[in-house]
């Protein structure tokens, strides 16, 4: 037998909280009642409801503080009730995060139905889908880490300043190893067509980075003699 849906009455007026009680008991709900603002927060993190029927006018914290609080811990639907009939308390209720608002006196099988509907549209309402993973571009070896998508060079433990383009001249070497590059394919890739032609400018960043990361037991930026440069993977 399913577990029966648990409804929290937040309502001062015993007498109206004990008639909803009593129609939601025979609608096979499990309701509870609390008559204040405070002993409703303490009490919706112990019951843990599936929907709360919360009354505006309550002494000391009021609904809309109630709904609030609740808000930050959960999205448990809310359902007010109020004696306020403005439009702007039922823009203000629903701004601050309930479900539905119901005007007193209301009909006490309209909110039953009302009760079902919410929860209906609750449990139905697709999951928001994850945020798609970003990819992290990394060529990573020993005492090596270089990553593109944030940007930062790790070497034997230490993190290496570099210029975006240093940085990128590493990864795309490190990211294919053991292949041969031109000087020209490393500025087409690197810094694009309008320096084509000025070789002079691979061979000044590959200078700066051999400086920063010098030749490993296991790998190096190796120079391949009348053609361009490698990283090579011993």
């Amino acid at each position: 037998m399913a577990n029966k849906q648990k409804i929290l009455i937040v309502d001062d007026d015993s007498n109206i909280a004990e008639l909803i009680s009593l129609y939601l008991t025979k609608e096979c709900f499990e309701p509870m009642i609390v008559g204040d603002g405070e002993s409703a927060v303490e009490t919706f993190k112990t019951f843990q409801p599936d929907l709360v029927l919360l009354d505006l006018m309550l002494p000391g914290m009021d609904g809309y503080q109630v709904c609030r609080e609740i808000r930050t811990l959960s999205s448990t639907p809310i359902i007010m009730l109020s004696a306020k009939g403005e439009v702007f308390d039922k823009v203000l209720g629903l701004e601050l995060g309930a479900d539905d608002y119901m005007e007193k006196p209301f009909d006490t099988k309209e909110l039953v139905a009302r009760v079902k509907a919410v929860l209906r549209r609750y449990k139905t309402t697709p999951a928001q889908p994850e945020a798609p993973a970003v990819q992290v571009k990394k060529a990573e070896y020993t005492d090596l880490v270089v990553n593109l998508t944030n940007y930062s060079v790790l070497y034997k433990g230490k993190v290496v300043d570099m210029p975006p383009k240093e940085l990128e001249l590493l990864y795309f070497l490190a990211a294919s190893p053991n292949q041969v590059f031109t000087r020209e394919q490393l500025l087409d890739q690197i810094w694009g067509y309008e320096y084509i032609g000025d070789t002079r400018t691979v061979d000044v960043h590959i200078k700066r980075l051999r400086e920063k990361i010098t030749d490993h037991a296991e790998w190096r930026i190796s120079t391949v003699w009348g053609i361009g440069y490698k990283f090579e993977v011993r």
